[in-house]
């Protein structure tokens, strides 16, 4: 029986999976099938990534992210904590490339914050930030950053309403019908009514 994966320093990383030097990953992460991950990045405990990821030099990933399979995440991404992934999510990393002009200096910084999830088939334009528990329905196409709690759908993608914590959409009472928590809108913003 062939060992699936193997166990370093409290994390799995499938035997198919590649680590450079210099790399830091939290306890109870696993990695699987076909991943690299490159110098200088930091991923956090009780993550996943999933078959033929790849982590960027220098990214940093929270804890409890789930990275479904054939995502790429670029230098100067960082995925907060509690972040999904859907399976192939595209980042991009430049606004005008050009094979023949090296932009490597011009990498925008795309932030993805804490508990947002990413529906799978989107694209994220580079350079913007996607708020807490926002979340970007598959297939979208975000060329701008969105507020925390915003349902993004479409390409490109624009706001349709608001989810909960949870992830669940919430109704015209600003109920969450998974939790039963109630919101409310200040300024602009969905809140958590304590």
């Amino acid at each position: 029986c062939k060992k699936i994966f193997e166990m370093k320093n409290k994390f799995f990383v499938h035997n198919s999976s590649f680590l450079d030097d210099g790399v830091k990953i939290g306890e109870n992460t696993k990695i699987w099938h076909f991943v690299h991950v490159s110098k200088g990045a930091k991923i956090g405990r009780d993550c996943v990534l999933g078959q033929n990821v790849f982590i960027g030099q220098n990214v940093s990933i929270g804890d409890n992210v789930k990275i479904q399979n054939n995502v790429s995440v670029y230098e100067n991404i960082i995925i907060e904590n509690d972040v999904f992934c859907g399976p192939s999510v595209v980042f991009t990393n430049v606004k005008k490339p050009r094979s023949f002009v090296s932009r490597k200096k011009e990498f925008s910084k795309t932030i993805v914050c804490k508990g947002s999830s990413i529906g799978a088939n989107s694209t994220i334009v580079c350079g913007i930030k996607i708020g807490a528990y926002a979340l970007i329905g598959a297939g979208s196409v975000l060329t701008k950053d969105c507020k925390p709690h915003s349902l993004m759908v479409g390409a490109p993608a624009v706001q349709t309403g608001w989810v909960s914590h949870a992830g669940e959409i919430l109704d015209k009472q600003l109920e969450c019908p998974r939790e039963k928590k109630k919101y409310l809108i200040k300024n602009g913003l969905l809140i958590y009514e304590k």
